[in-house]
């Protein structure tokens, strides 16, 4: 007797109904809690609109009033199997990958369904996953890209799980003879299966299996024939020669541009250490000078240059020696160019600014070929910070994008440099957002006095600008805002950002009050240290809640006394006159400035130490910079260093100790900061003020008076 049903698919049983109605009555009820156990198992996870109380009255069927129900809860205990065999791997797939490890063209790949396997996060990153590729039988170390952290954090794709390869490379692994796979482009197909694909997954048994014979006795009672059922396939390609390509879209272009055609160009944000054989197609944003070094390893000449694709991704390109030389002439603001024969390495956070994991190093044999005929316009990405969390960023290395709505424009103003008495533009801005709080922004050269002109122009009109790359520096105690010269502006940009600040400020902003950020971290001489009394905790108050500062900076102001002063850590930095980053020695004289990208003939020591403090409730470590340990120490970095050089060591250690149970009011930010790969506590004093006497009795009786006295 033959019967047809469709359960997610045609699969065609033959069953044999005198060999089920023989069954012996305990064999007979073991098969029959079986399937019903199943059934209820698979009902639930797979066809929840099926009538559970039908599926229930399978555990009081007899064999000889077996109903159709029995032979629908086999065919739903079998489906497991089928559900397996429908979202399974491409067989061999594996020796598919290892045979072509660096195909020419995505278009020409065959479909490539592998199960994710032993899927883990590298390290503590939240982006990079490693993996085992599996066919159910072999297995290829992997790494996932980075965009599909989403899909993993979602869950949308688990161990587990089945992907189809789009596009990849195998590499091999150092001193090993393995090969492992980069995954440059995927798309999820099942989010997780519950099992392991094996080679003989046809063979596994349920749960609880009937004895031999009567196994075998059931599965000649009903035998089942059931076809794969296949995968989604992508959609037909129509294949194309590169010459008909070229015809069609471009015609005649330049060999460089035929080279995007005939060769793979990868996207910036696919690239980590382990891809090989890549080419990109990038624009040349920034470039900056080439210049000489000396280090312990001998004299030689450096540049670098930030490099932006079609996505607004962006990495820097660094070149020595050879590569600066032959490279340096090669490279022009402005143009495209394809890039290979490149190494990456992990981006060392000290000398980039550019947002990204890894950098690239050039050498005398990559190839820069210009694409002449190739234009395009990178997409700016934008990470914008609002102004009242500008405070984490103050004097760090990190530049940051910002939107706001313009309040203030100021004239142009001529600042002479005092390296070269050149006479630069600058121009202020105050700009607001809806954290109601307000910073300054100074434009230089072209932005001020061409942008800046059209702001001072409509500022009436109370327009919203978005620039890119910021520097965060402190001023009189303040925050203020600088531009560089690789910083964009866009003023009323097309944003949702933008949409709601407008909104915002003119239904409730322009008539708020708003504070200049930055402001509550320093005292006036008209209200005297009252800032200074806010905010008051003792230290263990910070130290004992390790959750101060994860999200955003917290301040709080102390009273506190210094109580030690290491002699022996790095007290100072040489720093540049102009903007007092760190600086290097130029090879002949003078100092290198990076960030200002020049020589200067003198430098100045400034102030980075940390010191000891102390209060009743306890004792922490703080960070201090040159205004406040100037103010702790009562000498200049310049001065204390004559100490030392002149007058020895002893003369050095007492004026250390000197500073040291001065009583201090302090406001310090809270922050997590990463230290050897564990984020901990950073305590940072922002402003210092001398203990007065007066003012402190003054804010102990009123904290007194707000006691509730039993």
């Amino acid at each position: 007797m033959g019967l047809l049903l469709y359960v997610g698919g045609p699969i065609k049983f033959d069953v044999n109904w005198r060999q089920i109605k023989s069954l012996p009555s305990e064999s007979f009820e073991i098969f029959r809690d079986l399937i019903s156990k199943r059934a209820m198992e698979i009902h639930s996870r797979h066809f929840p609109s099926l009538n559970k109380k039908s599926l229930q009255s399978v555990s009081h069927c007899s064999p000889s009033s077996l109903p159709t129900l029995l032979l629908l809860c086999y065919l739903l205990f079998r489906r497991q199997i089928f559900l397996g065999m429908a979202r399974s791997v491409t067989s061999g797939a594996i020796s598919m990958l290892l045979s072509n490890p660096s195909p020419d063209s995505p278009t020409d790949l065959p479909e490539i369904i592998v199960q994710v396997v032993d899927l883990k996060p590298i390290g503590s990153s939240s982006t990079r996953f490693t993996f085992k590729a599996s066919d159910g039988e072999m297995k290829l170390k992997g790494m996932l890209p980075t965009y599909l952290s989403t899909e993993i954090q979602s869950g949308k794709l688990q161990n587990l799980g089945l992907i189809r390869i789009l596009d990849y490379t195998c590499n091999p692994i150092p001193n090993q003879s393995e090969k492992a796979l980069i995954v440059t482009r995927c798309e999820v197909v099942s989010p997780s299966l519950e099992l392991e694909i094996q080679n003989d997954v046809k063979k596994e048994k349920p749960d609880m299996s009937l004895e031999s014979k009567q196994e075998e006795f059931v599965n000649n009672a009903v035998k089942i024939e059931a076809p794969m059922v296949p995968l989604k396939s992508k959609q037909p390609m129509v294949s194309k020669s590169a010459a008909q390509i070229v015809h069609e879209q471009h015609g005649n272009v330049a060999p460089a541009a035929r080279l995007a055609i005939s060769r793979r160009v990868h996207s910036l944000a696919s690239l980590n250490p382990y891809l090989g054989n890549w080419t990109i197609k990038v624009r040349l944003t920034n470039k900056g000078s080439l210049r000489s070094y000396r280090n312990a390893k001998g004299e030689g000449q450096v540049f670098n240059v930030e490099l932006t694709d079609e996505d607004g991704t962006q990495i820097q390109a660094t070149m020595f020696n050879e590569a600066a030389t032959k490279f340096y002439p090669r490279f022009e603001l402005g143009k495209v160019y394809f890039i290979s024969k490149g190494y990456l390495r992990v981006a060392n956070r000290q000398f980039t600014t550019v947002k990204n994991d890894y950098e690239m190093n050039l050498n005398e044999n990559s190839i820069v070929e210009e694409a002449e005929g190739e234009v395009f316009v990178p997409e700016i990405k934008y990470n914008f910070v609002k102004i009242d969390q500008l405070g984490s960023y103050v004097n760090g290395r990190e530049l940051i994008d910002l939107i706001g709505v313009v309040q203030n424009v100021s004239s142009t103003l001529s600042i002479r440099r005092k390296s070269n008495n050149e006479m630069i533009p600058k121009r202020d801005l105050t700009i607001a957002d809806d954290s109601n709080k307000t910073v300054t922004v100074s434009l230089w050269n072209e932005l001020a006095t061409d942008v800046g002109q059209d702001l001072l122009d409509m500022v009436h009109t109370s327009p919203v600008v978005a620039i890119k790359c910021l520097r965060v520096g402190d001023f009189q105690g303040g925050i203020s805002l600088s531009t560089l010269s690789k910083s964009t502006m866009i003023i009323n940009p097309d944003f949702p950002e933008s949409k709601k600040l407008k909104s915002w400020y003119d239904s409730k902003g322009k008539g708020t009050p708003m504070a200049s950020v930055g402001s509550s971290l320093v005292s006036s001489t008209k209200n005297g240290l009252r800032s200074m009394h806010t905010d008051r905790v003792f230290l263990t108050h910070i130290t004992e809640n390790q959750s101060l500062g994860q999200d955003k900076p917290a301040f709080f102001s102390i009273n506190v006394y210094v109580s030690f002063i290491k002699p022996d850590q790095t007290m100072w930095y040489r720093a540049c006159p102009t903007c007092n980053k760190k600086v290097i020695e130029a090879v002949g004289s003078g100092y290198w400035c990076e960030s200002c990208q020049k020589n200067d003939e003198e430098s100045s020591l400034r102030y980075i130490m940390v010191v000891k403090v102390t209060d009743p409730s306890g004792e922490a470590w703080l960070s201090v910079f040159n205004e406040q340990a100037e103010k702790i120490l009562g000498c200049s970095a310049d001065e204390l260093n004559r100490i030392k050089t002149e007058e020895g060591d002893e003369k050095y250690q007492l004026k250390l100790k000197e500073a040291t149970w001065v009583p201090h009011l302090f406001r310090v930010s809270v922050v997590h900061a990463e230290y050897m790969h564990e984020k901990r506590q950073r305590i940072t004093v922002r402003a210092q003020a001398p203990m007065d006497c007066l003012a402190e009795s003054k804010y102990l009786l009123e904290e007194i008076e707000k006691m509730s006295v039993c």
